[in-house]
């Protein structure tokens, strides 16, 4: 909307700049007001957006018919799992229990800035809160790795956005499911099923995007170490803000991929496309002396990622178990000593009483 505008105006700049209905030139003072105003107006118009340029990558996109998927080395993406490839869509996994399945880029990413917009579909027999489990965008150091993390494994390097479908923590106040979320992994960190990832959740929104007869979309873009995720899911080509947060530092060169998984509640869990752009943006100088500095590790500025479980956590049950086990010898253990002592004192006062 904005570069129409811009175009727009500066059409009618045009016509204001040269001649006035009657042929009569308006006066170059008169001129020269109406050019500032209009590159002022074109400034107010234009926005972030505006600064870049977008550049389909076809080596790291997938859309119909799927050509580019297969075994053999020369293909660009590669099936694991349950996953299938169909005239219409990448069957992640079918409609049935306890299947997994995953696309993977072969080739790395080595950009700087991108942004990658998946069109999806989750669709299945199963009625409200009776499906599951939900599907996975990744873009990770490792791929082709089955896990228990919607079908990748778990202590991942790099960026995870689930669309996860079935609430497993038993007490929801404020959630509703489906829940897109965002999570940073640095190999350390486990994603905490029980409690839906929320310990190292970076942020998200609910999406109603099960038997939709419409398209969906999620929209994930990476600029000036800012991630932003937008989705798509209501039918009126309009994108709504999920995620937006700064600070988000990711390597260059890792995949690009999606997973899926069921349990015993399922889905069909279907990628019709993932398309990845190249973003060309203009930097300050003060930007590029910033972002001179080479990622190496995944991270996020003002957030410690700590190995879930080691802090906060409690013990385990085993631990319980063998404190209290030991807390009881030990009290078992100084009431014998105890009574022996008694015992020795009580027998040498009786002799010298006799």
């Amino acid at each position: 909307m904005a570069a129409a505008s811009s175009s727009s105006l500066y059409s009618g700049s045009k016509l204001l700049l040269g001649f006035t209905c009657k042929g009569k030139k308006m006066p170059l003072k008169f001129r020269w007001t109406i050019a500032f105003l209009v590159v002022t107006l074109s400034l107010c118009f234009a926005d972030d957006d505006h600064e870049m340029e977008e550049f389909l990558k076809r080596e790291h996109s997938l859309s119909k018919p799927y050509q580019g998927v297969g075994s053999s080395s020369s293909s660009h993406w590669e099936l694991m799992g349950d996953a299938m490839v169909t005239t219409e869509q990448v069957r992640l996994t079918p409609d049935m229990q306890s299947r997994q399945g995953a696309i993977w880029s072969r080739i790395p990413c080595h950009l700087k800035d991108w942004e990658v917009q998946v069109h999806f579909k989750i669709h299945g027999q199963g009625k409200k809160n009776l499906n599951g489990d939900g599907l996975a965008i990744w873009y990770t150091k490792e791929r082709m790795q089955k896990g228990p993390v919607f079908g990748n494994k778990d202590n991942f390097t790099g960026l995870g956005v689930f669309v996860d479908t079935y609430p497993n923590e038993e007490k929801h106040i404020e959630r509703i499911f489906p829940f897109v979320l965002a999570m940073v992994g640095n190999g350390t960190i486990s994603y905490d099923h029980e409690r839906d990832g929320r310990p190292t959740e970076l942020g998200g929104c609910n999406a109603m995007v099960r038997n939709l007869k419409h398209d969906s979309f999620l929209f994930i873009r990476y600029v000036r170490r800012r991630l932003t995720v937008m989705i798509d899911i209501d039918g009126q080509h309009e994108w709504r803000d999920c995620l937006d947060l700064p600070g988000v530092r990711l390597p260059q060169g890792y995949y690009f991929g999606a997973s899926a998984i069921t349990g015993d509640l399922s889905d069909n869990h279907d990628i019709i496309s993932m398309k990845l752009y190249q973003l060309t943006v203009l930097r300050s100088k003060k930007e590029e002396e910033e972002e001179e500095d080479v990622i190496t590790i995944p991270s996020v500025d003002n957030m410690e990622l700590i190995r879930l479980g080691q802090s906060d956590e409690g013990m385990s049950g085993i631990a319980i178990f063998f404190t209290v086990l030991f807390s009881m010898l030990g009290c078992i253990f100084l009431i014998v000593i105890g009574l022996v002592v008694y015992s020795h004192w009580n027998e040498n006062r009786r002799k010298r009483f006799y």
